[in-house]
């Protein structure tokens, strides 16, 4: 088993920057992926931007340039750097882990953390 803690999000803005963080325990080494979802009022959850353990970044089309994913395996923790922040990135933010044990794959999510960009 995995969990994953939150922390940052808030009240932000346009144009400005907010850094969230995610902390993961238990089976730690298990996991291969790490990364951010966001879920706006009446939208689908979608995927902003994840990290390989390797430190392989992939992001959304919509934050390419503005957001920066990073990754401290020794602190099993996962940092999303967002910059330039527009009304539309206003959404619960969660962060999420993939990871294997023996020959099946498992996913685990966070509590959520909420991101307002607003004047």
């Amino acid at each position: 088993q995995v969990q994953l803690v939150e922390s940052g999000g808030g009240l932000v803005q346009p144009g400005g920057s907010l850094g969230l963080s995610c902390t993961a325990s238990g089976t730690t080494n298990a996991i291969y992926v790490m990364g951010w979802y966001r879920q706006a009022p009446g939208s689908e959850r979608e995927l902003v931007a994840d990290i390989s353990r390797g430190g392989d970044p992939k992001y959304a089309e919509s934050v390419k340039g503005r957001f920066n994913i990073s990754r401290d395996n020794n602190k099993n923790t996962v940092y999303l750097q967002m910059n330039s922040l527009k009304p539309e990135d206003t959404a619960v933010y969660y962060c999420n882990a993939d990871y294997r044990v023996g020959i099946e794959d498992f996913t685990s999510w966070g509590q959520g953390t909420q991101v307002n960009v607003s004047s």
